[in-house]
């Protein structure tokens, strides 16, 4: 979610004061759940709630249902709340009826419109909606959003080392970061999270997360990445195809790296180039950012540029490998690719 964006947002919900139409958009659909969720439960009385909201799909709503909807006065409260949505499904009827009321809206209704992930921009909102962007969080945003999360919606605090491992082993998604901090606040009973509660709650022990295969692999340590295997692919949504490509990424980015040594960049001043791509790309990391970059940055000096393409080539055909093979099993896969990768120097007559 884009600073403008929230700070919009948490100005409404403060002030008890919303503008006429929001436009809910992006990629994270937990956020725009939850950003409609704040504005409901800001924007109406407890009491008369269910008679002042109305959630419609857009593609069920004729022009005549919608003006009615969008019509109707709230009852024994300050305003009504009409949720529409996909509004990129709306009929053309119903879309001209839409445009029409968003010209003059009334006072005492607030709409909130949605656009589903992956959807084409609804360019003529703009302008007479306010728009609320909600994109995926990055490596850096996500171990606040856990803090915020538990502290703020659950009452309960978490450890810095315990929201390192939760993010090491769930990734990015938001929907299960929930779930998992929510069995983990009824675990501790109130009591802090700590590291041992996400090792008993999630499975998943400080050494034996994907970020550790990463970082084995990183450092060529064909040992340790080989015994990470198994462990890795026994968790809970976590394939081989998943961990091909954290590895690909991971890859692509030591061989950037590896050019802007050989351009004469330093490891310091790596470090801070790296920090600045991922700034600039949003790229998903699985972990925080500082950890990433602070292996790639020391794995880019360690691999040539002929092993780099050798690697990303073996991971290519893993990839084809996963999704095409009848014989092996993932893990067998998975194991070849890792161990070819981390021979890569010998094997492709590098430096």
């Amino acid at each position: 979610m884009s600073v403008s964006s929230l700070k919009t947002l948490r100005e409404a919900i403060k002030r008890r004061s919303f503008d006429g139409a929001y436009h809910i958009t992006g990629e994270d659909d937990y956020q725009k759940d939850d950003a409609v969720s704040q504005l409901i439960e800001a924007a109406l009385d407890e009491q008369p709630r269910d008679f002042n909201l109305d959630v419609r799909k857009a593609s069920d709503l004729d022009a005549e249902t919608l003006s009615s909807l969008l019509g109707t006065p709230p009852l024994m409260a300050d305003r009504r709340v009409v949720v529409i949505r996909d509004v990129g499904t709306l009929k053309k009827d119903a879309r001209k009826a839409l445009d029409q009321y968003l010209s003059s809206p009334a006072s005492d209704v607030v709409v909130l419109l949605t656009s589903a992930s992956g959807s084409k921009a609804e360019a003529g909102l703009a302008g007479v909606a306010t728009a609320l962007e909600f994109d995926q969080l990055s490596g850096d945003r996500l171990p606040k959003w856990i803090a915020h999360h538990a502290t703020n919606d659950l009452g309960i605090r978490i450890t810095p080392s315990a929201i390192e491992l939760l993010q090491a082993a769930v990734g990015s998604d938001l929907h299960q970061l929930a779930g998992e901090l929510d069995k983990l606040a009824s675990f501790t009973q109130g009591g802090e999270i700590t590291e041992d509660a996400v090792s008993a709650i999630v499975g998943v022990r400080r050494g034996e997360t994907q970020a550790d295969l990463l970082d084995a692999v990183a450092e060529r340590n064909v040992t340790r990445a080989l015994e990470l295997v198994p462990h890795i692919l026994s968790q809970s949504k976590t394939t081989a195809v998943s961990v091909v490509m954290a590895l690909s990424t991971q890859m692509i980015a030591i061989g950037w790296g590896r050019a802007k040594l050989d351009d004469g960049a330093s490891r310091g001043q790596l470090s801070q180039q790296y920090f600045d791509l991922l700034k600039e790309t949003g790229a998903f990391t699985g972990r925080p950012w500082g950890s990433a970059t602070a292996v790639w940055a020391r794995a880019a000096e360690r691999w040539s540029q002929e092993a780099i393409d050798f690697a990303l080539d073996a991971l290519l055909e893993a990839d084809v490998a996963l999704k095409e093979s009848k014989v092996s099993s993932e893990e067998q896969i998975l194991a070849t690719v890792v161990l070819s990768m981390c021979a890569a120097e010998e094997t492709s007559g590098g430096a």
